[in-house]
């Protein structure tokens, strides 16, 4: 394989424009990037052959395969399973995104896309990709440990199958459920389920069950289940060998002979387990009066099975709250904390784009310029809190009236921004009528008793194409000028 600088990532650039591959591999070499420019689809499989980079930045249009094939190929070696791959196209952003998503790609960069856009989606990528590679090795580590095991002892053969199928590319949840199946399994039981409970609850919430896999978030009374309490409160595994001779199980009997019940359970194990340093729970293995009984060993043996496998668990949790944490970072980044709309940033953004899909596809696009009048007036006689308040009503009002395909920012103080992508001036200048309506009729609680507040808007609507539009600071001057006219006309008005 080709070797790589400590620290210097590869990127393998696949694309048949020739000036745009020079171009971007040129990019990516100046922000310290080791890149491997391939001029086609067929010579990329052969690239892979001798040497995986650390990410593909792969086109769709290619006359030889195209990125779709490619892709599907790639996914389809488990010697590239894991490799990330940003797709570029000039298709249709929806029809592509949908497509190449679908297919396992990580990412998708519509063409023409822009440098810093582009930089910023590999550098995620490639975060991403080092932080499972870390949990991978760390679980592949685990795998190993688990193979000397068996070398040790032919007896634990199972405890090593079980550890070895959770400790894949699974979500904590999964491996719970796999952990229950193969537990009862192992040990021929036909009961064998997971609570999430903590010293001191009344309540366990069972997470799942083999007996009953549809069973999902289920509560149950711990009091009629003293074996789960006694492993809580004590930390270490119960064996009830029959619950009908158990003192444990005293007061639970009798509750049963008053009811009538007639009870199938013979043998029971509660083991209690740690996620995190924890205690979360435990695992619930029972038997019926016509199956063997659990002993010893068999606490012995699940136990192996649960605290081996909690490292796996664990380490899935990590990389989940390391997805989480990037997602929510990134809607933070984008977002106005007040009204939950998009930020000034971001519609820069999310405009540029649509303008540029305008452009490229002779479609119509129009901004409205939506501002509360007098919005001074409501902050100097009400408060701030009451002018909060306002702003997070007209924004609700705002989001529930447009289209999922619409645009929705906070492009200033009491301003805010919709975009109406494919609209025409008429039927955007119908919607602005109807949403000022919508806001006129709102009324926003007062405090301390106080009238309901009345608001009104001013509108100014701008459409591209036209000939004095040429860019997004174009739309939004035309826009904010039309604004204008409906303040100066007496407010309360839109304009075009």
């Amino acid at each position: 394989m080709t070797s790589l600088a400590p620290g210097k990532p590869r990127i393998l650039v696949v694309d048949d424009d020739e000036a745009l591959l020079k171009t971007v591999s040129w990019i990516l070499k100046e922000h310290g990037y080791d890149v491997i420019a391939v001029p086609g689809s067929r010579l990329l499989l052969e690239q892979l052959e001798t040497s995986v980079p650390d990410l593909l930045l792969l086109d769709i249009m290619m006359p030889d395969l195209d990125g779709f094939e490619v892709l599907e190929r790639i996914r389809g070696d488990d010697r590239w399973r894991d490799l990330p791959v940003l797709m570029i196209s000039a298709m249709p952003p929806e029809e592509a995104a949908v497509r190449t998503l679908g297919l396992g790609a990580s990412d998708f960069v519509p063409k023409p896309f822009r440098v810093r856009e582009l930089l910023a989606r590999i550098q995620a990528q490639l975060r991403v990709s080092d932080t499972l590679s870390r949990a991978r090795q760390e679980l592949r580590v685990t795998e190993v440990q688990l193979q000397r095991a068996r070398d040790e002892a032919e007896s634990r053969r199972q405890l090593v199958d079980i550890l070895h199928e959770v400790t894949g590319d699974l979500s904590p949840d999964e491996i719970y459920h796999i952990l229950v199946r193969r537990v009862a399994r192992a040990l021929n039981l036909s009961h064998c389920s997971l609570v999430f409970a903590r010293p001191g609850d009344e309540m366990g919430t069972v997470a799942t069950a083999y007996e009953n896999p549809q069973l999902r978030d289920f509560e149950i009374r711990l009091d009629r289940y003293p074996e789960i309490r006694t492993a809580l409160d004590r930390g270490e595994p119960v064996l009830i060998e029959d619950v009908l001779t158990s003192p444990l199980y005293e007061d639970v009997r009798r509750d049963w002979d008053r009811s009538g019940t007639v009870v199938s359970i013979r043998s029971v194990i509660a083991l209690p387990f740690r996620v995190d340093r924890q205690l979360a729970g435990v695992f619930f293995l029972r038997t019926t009066r016509h199956e063997t009984p659990l002993r010893r060993d068999d606490v012995e043996f699940a136990d192996a099975v649960i605290k081996a496998a909690v490292a796996a668990i664990e380490k899935a949790r990590v990389i989940e709250r390391t997805k989480a944490d990037k997602a929510r970072l990134e809607m933070l980044a984008i977002t106005d904390p007040l009204t939950l709309t998009l930020n000034r940033r971001a519609l820069v953004d999310r405009l540029d784009e649509e303008m540029e899909r305008a452009r490229r596809y002779g479609l119509i696009l129009t901004l409205l310029m939506v501002d509360l009048d007098h919005f001074k007036r409501v902050n100097d006689t009400h408060g701030h809190l009451v002018g909060d308040d306002v702003l997070r009503d007209v924004s609700m009002i705002i989001q529930r009236e447009v289209r999922t395909v619409d645009i929705v920012a906070r492009y200033g103080g009491e301003e805010f921004v919709v975009v109406l992508p494919e609209t025409a001036e008429e039927g955007a200048v119908a919607f602005a009528e109807r949403l000022r309506q919508r806001i006129s009729e709102h009324r926003v609680a007062g405090e301390d008793g106080e009238e309901p507040l009345s608001l009104t808007v001013s509108i100014g609507v701008a459409t591209f194409p036209s000939a004095s539009i040429e860019t997004t600071e174009d739309l939004i001057s035309h826009a904010d000028d039309a604004l204008y006219r409906a303040k100066a006309e007496g407010r309360n008005k839109v304009r075009a």
